[in-house]
């Protein structure tokens, strides 16, 4: 059967850039709609921009039977799992035939101190992470004296980071000094890093039903390429806060797909929305959404 997606039509800049977090708010999609949702995502005209689906670590287990008809290893599957949890988490995952593990997104719990955190992945996991590894594992950075620290031990170790850039609540917004600083240290540190939650829209914006001021996704793009050309801290944070559409969809045409080595990915609960806002910038073609029903005029 030929493929019937036109050729190109996500550029390697966008490549599996949205995470499938359908299941967690402000989407809360059941996950009996969210399964069969994210297979006809990897189906579309804009599959090649889907990454993994995310879900918490204690639901593996109900995927047996919502992936059954799927062929195996088609699923690819990123849950995030609290440090003590990631053996099991690996294990309940191989479990079930269709899914493919690519990714674990690894809570720190508070107390746990920043330098007992690689050798607690490398005792769970029996190994460094390497390349030719299909499995990814993110360690998500907390917001507090730990963030340095643990950066310089991801950087020493191969490990990516996970910022959280946002959540139900205007205090787990990280302003755009924070997110600039936390950017720059992880660039500096050689660590990559995929951002979640609170990034609803490609530009930063002032949520309308909150009031709460969200970072949007192609501004944390464009800051990550400028932090790798050596820009500081405060030039950053200008980019992290700048809502003009124009002028970031043109600062992200110029950015090279080496980018990504950076910015892996963030988690999004509407793939979407996404695609939507790029084809609305001029990112995307409009071939790019041709099967969403979400498209509006």
């Amino acid at each position: 059967m030929s493929d019937p997606r036109p050729p190109d039509v996500i550029p390697p800049l966008l490549a599996g850039l949205c995470d499938d977090a359908a299941l967690f708010p402000p989407g809360s999609l059941p996950l009996e709609e969210a399964v069969p949702a994210h297979v006809a995502h990897t189906r579309g005209a804009h599959a090649p921009l889907v990454g993994p689906f995310v879900l918490a670590a204690e639901h593996i287990g109900r995927l047996a039977g919502l992936t059954a008809e799927l062929p195996p290893g088609s699923f690819d599957l990123s849950p995030t799992v609290p440090l003590p949890g990631v053996r099991n988490a690996v294990t309940a995952a191989a479990r079930i035939p269709a899914v493919r593990l690519v990714g674990l997104e690894v809570t720190v719990p508070d107390g746990v101190a920043a330098e007992a955190v690689v050798p607690a992945l490398a005792d769970a996991l029996g190994a460094p992470p390497d390349r030719s590894d299909p499995v990814t594992v993110y360690v998500e950075v907390p917001r507090d004296a730990r963030r340095a620290p643990l950066l310089a031990a991801l950087g020493a170790s191969g490990y990516p980071a996970k910022f959280r850039t946002g959540g139900v609540r205007a205090d787990l917004y990280p302003d755009e000094a924070e997110l600039a600083a936390a950017i720059l240290a992880a660039v500096r540190a050689g660590v990559a890093y995929k951002a979640t939650a609170g990034l609803h829209h490609a530009l930063r914006n002032t949520d309308p039903a909150t009031g709460f001021e969200q970072h949007g996704f192609l501004n944390l793009l464009t800051a990550t390429g400028a932090a790798l050309e050596g820009a500081g801290a405060d030039q950053l944070a200008a980019l992290l806060a700048d809502r003009d559409g124009g002028r970031v969809a043109a600062r992200v045409r110029a950015l090279p797909p080496g980018v990504r080595d950076c910015f892996r990915s963030f988690g999004t609960c509407s793939i979407a929305e996404p695609a939507i806002e790029l084809v609305r910038l001029g990112i995307l073609p409009s071939e790019a959404v041709t099967d969403l029903t979400e498209v509006r005029p």
